[in-house]
């Protein structure tokens, strides 16, 4: 890896997020500063665990893994991630919890339960909850994967900005493992995106349309998005705590900061490899969209944010099964339409072949089984019991503790 700024697709930045619960009932289980300090000794945010760090993350029932430094390659990654969470589950199990995966624990309750991060950068949780009440669905009950791809300069940046554009109204059906909110099956299978878009609806700009805007330079994010924002948040945030690039919401977003691009629309899955075969397969797909491969880059950065966002919005409902009618936005990835989503992944995946076996059998897996949240409503009945809800998220923990994926 490059020993000065990273360019396009020399490294990845991967993060997870789990939800802690009670070992015995599941509920939600507000006590990630105490795993954290069983393993620091101390309240801390951050604890690194050899090339795997744990963070805290808005509210004290999710940790956030990631990797400490991007990577080159994915090869070993998800075996490093099943093990670090493996001492995290360690840890939880002696105070009677335990991680869960999917994006939204399936019966909480954010007004009743939710518990802020009351240690370090408290203060910009507090603003965020002040502004937008954080004890909701969108905010306090949601659990994502979080890619980061680097870019060095405008030129790198409009490339890479143009193609994830277009690759994420198609993540849902690849990664949706959210179908149940509130003890519900609700007919969606990507609640965690569903709620997430209106979070911000007391600022718009925040999240704007979700796919990003037309905008391919680091002067014009500026001037389009970033000051925009901070000048509608100004009112609410005089002490200016949120001005700054975490306070954007969008499907993707810049972090000029450290010269990346993070896509934020993977809801977490059951299991480490199953979410690194996703961001193999989401990373083929915008590398061949930033190397020309199905588009030109003048018609790809020619795509406004509404299209898009069109097609996101069926995705995130009907995942895999979702038909694309769009014969514009087909042929920007070489299909010829209608299409249903799951074959354009499939069409777009043919030619990935990854070198690590547990990424490689985990890709096959979704391929033949479907998104983890058509596999999770195959165990439920249209109006599921708390105990046969119950019964399945104990499994999907199984599943973490055991790097298994759901059948």
């Amino acid at each position: 890896m490059s020993a000065g700024p990273l360019h396009l697709f020399e490294a990845i930045g991967v993060e997870l997020e789990y939800m802690l619960v009670d070992a015995a009932t599941l509920d939600v289980r507000p006590a990630v500063d105490a795993v954290l300090k069983a393993q620091a000794g101390s309240y801390v945010s951050d604890v690194e665990d050899g090339p795997i760090t744990w963070s805290n993350e808005l509210v004290r029932h999710v940790v956030e893994v990631k990797v400490g430094a991007p990577v080159a390659h994915l090869d070993g990654v998800a075996a490093a991630f099943q093990a670090s969470l493996g001492r995290i589950q360690a840890l939880a199990g002696a105070i009677g919890a335990r991680l869960l995966p999917t994006a939204m624990h399936p019966w909480m309750d954010p007004a009743r339960e939710t518990e802020l991060w009351p240690h370090e950068s408290a203060e910009i949780y507090r603003m965020f909850d002040r502004i937008f009440d954080c004890r909701r669905h969108g905010w306090a009950n949601l659990q994502s994967v979080h890619v980061n791809l680097p870019f060095c300069g405008d030129e790198e940046f409009a490339r890479l900005h143009a193609a994830i554009r277009l690759v994420l109204p198609l993540i849902p059906a690849l990664a949706a493992s959210s179908p149940v909110m509130e003890g519900r099956v609700t007919g969606v299978l990507d609640n965690r995106l569903d709620v997430y878009v209106n979070n911000s609806r007391k600022i718009p700009h925040i999240t704007g349309a979700v796919i990003p805007e037309r905008v391919f330079s680091a002067a014009d994010y500026n001037a389009l998005i970033f000051q925009p924002m901070f000048r509608a948040i100004a009112p609410y945030d005089p002490e200016g705590v949120l001005q700054d690039e975490f306070l954007n919401a969008r499907g993707a977003i810049a972090r000029f900061d450290r010269g990346a691009i993070e896509i934020r629309l993977i809801d977490v899955q059951e299991t480490p490899a199953a979410d690194l075969a996703i961001v193999a397969a989401v990373v083929h797909a915008v590398r061949a969209q930033a190397e020309g491969r199905y588009a030109s880059l003048a018609a790809q950065q020619a795509w406004e944010p509404e299209p898009l966002r069109g097609i996101l919005q069926a995705t995130l409902r009907e995942g895999e099964a979702t038909m694309i009618t769009d014969r514009g936005f087909l042929a920007a990835w070489g299909i010829e339409g209608p299409a249903r989503a799951g074959d354009v992944w499939q069409a777009i995946t043919a030619d990935l072949c990854p070198a690590d076996r547990d990424i490689a059998g985990a890709l096959a897996h979704i391929r033949q089984h479907g998104t983890l949240a058509r596999r999770m409503l195959r165990r439920l009945s249209a109006t599921p019991s708390r105990e046969e809800l119950a019964a399945l998220y104990r499994e999907l923990g199984d599943c973490l503790a055991e790097g298994r994926l759901l059948e």
